[in-house]
């Protein structure tokens, strides 16, 4: 079965108040919360793939998001982690500040679920009252609650 965004939502997987101001330190802030969760095999090996990833091509989407990410064999299934920046993150690869970033990692074996993941997330980004909600809700539950919601309104109609 296809992983969904809402079954990768975890409270402690959420900074709300990324103190760096710099891509790669806010990078490497963000990338800590995945250090001890369970699917991530190689936590170093995992980084060092994210940071060549962002090397390759800045991962902004626009609208002040980042989706940094890794097809790597370091994660045992897709992982996520996300910080969100008051004062904005810095990066300097496109010259652009980022106030909310999703870093992504996902076994290479498994392009179908990531490619949901991703396409999931743009389509709630695009919408200016989910990316609003998302920059403004108080607490890393709110956030979630949010992005849940967001993406219970793309699902059909059961």
């Amino acid at each position: 079965m296809a992983t969904r965004l809402s079954q990768l939502l975890d409270p402690a997987r959420i900074n709300l108040q990324v103190q760096n101001t710099r891509r790669t330190a806010a990078l490497n802030e963000v990338a800590h919360l995945l250090v001890a969760h369970p699917e991530v095999t190689n936590f170093d090996g995992f980084y060092n793939e994210l940071l060549a990833r962002e090397r390759l091509d800045t991962t902004y989407l626009g609208n002040e998001i980042a989706l940094p990410h890794a097809r790597t064999e370091h994660v045992k299934s897709i992982v996520l982690a996300i910080g969100r920046s008051p004062g904005g993150i810095y990066f300097e690869n496109c010259n652009q500040t980022v106030r909310l970033m999703f870093i992504l990692g996902t076994p290479k074996s498994n392009p179908t679920d990531y490619l949901m993941v991703v396409s999931t997330l743009c389509k709630i980004l695009k919408e200016a009252a989910n990316r609003e909600a998302l920059m403004t809700a108080a607490t890393s539950e709110a956030f979630i609650a949010a992005l849940i919601a967001a993406e219970a309104r793309l699902l059909p109609p059961s």
